[in-house]
C-alpha cells in the first residue's frame, strides 16, 4: 500500500465500522409493533437492508471472481471493505432471523434474544447446525433458505477470495 500508515488507517477504519456494524445489531430496535404501517415499513426496511447488504457483498465478489478487481493500494481497500460487508452480510441475517422471531412467535425453536439469532446465523453460515436453535414455521424456513444460499454462494466465496488475496499479498 501507498505505506504502512495509510494500510494501518485502512485496517482501523475497519476495525471501527465492524464494530460500529455490531453496536447497530444490538441496538435498532425490532420490537413487534401493534401499529401495522410502523410495522409494514420496519420490515421493508429490513429486506431492503439485506438486499442491499447481498448485492455490495455479491459486487466485491463479482469483481474479484472475474479479474475485474482493483491491483495495489485499491485492491487491499477493495479487500478490508469485502471483509467488513462480510460482516455485514451475517449481522443481517442474524437481525432477519431475529425480526422474523420477534414479530411471528413460533417461527423459531430456541431464539429468544439478539444472541440467540447471531449464534444461529453463526451456526448456519458454518454449517454446523447443532440444531438447539432452528427454523420451525415456514416464514422463518424461507428467511434461512435464503441465508444458507447467501451464505454458501456469496459469503463464503468472498471470505475464501479475503484469505487467499491477503495470504498471496503477505507471500509477495
Amino acid at each position: 500500500m501507498g505505506g504502512d500508515g495509510s494500510y494501518r488507517r485502512e485496517q482501523r477504519f475497519a476495525v471501527a465500522t465492524c464494530v460500529l456494524l455490531v453496536l447497530a445489531y444490538f441496538l435498532v430496535p425490532v420490537e413487534p409493533d401493534p401499529n401495522g404501517l410502523r410495522l409494514a415499513l420496519r420490515s421493508a426496511g429490513t429486506l431492503a437492508l439485506v438486499v442491499t447488504v447481498a448485492l455490495l457483498v455479491t459486487g466485491q465478489v463479482r469483481r474479484q471472481l472475474t479479474g475485474h478487481a482493483p491491483t495495489g493500494d485499491a485492491e487491499v481497500r477493495a479487500l478490508i471493505r469485502l471483509a467488513v460487508a462480510l460482516v455485514a452480510g451475517v449481522l443481517t441475517f442474524a437481525l432477519a432471523d431475529y425480526v422474523v422471531a420477534n414479530t411471528r412467535p413460533g417461527q423459531f425453536v430456541n431464539m429468544e434474544t439478539r444472541v440467540d439469532a447471531l449464534y444461529f446465523a453463526l451456526a448456519t453460515l458454518t454449517t454446523i447446525g447443532y440444531g438447539d436453535v432452528h427454523a420451525q414455521g415456514q416464514i422463518a424456513r424461507v428467511v434461512v433458505c435464503a441465508q444458507m444460499l447467501f451464505s454458501i454462494g456469496v459469503i463464503t466465496t468472498g471470505a475464501s477470495i479475503v484469505v487467499r488475496q491477503l495470504a498471496g499479498r503477505n507471500r509477495r
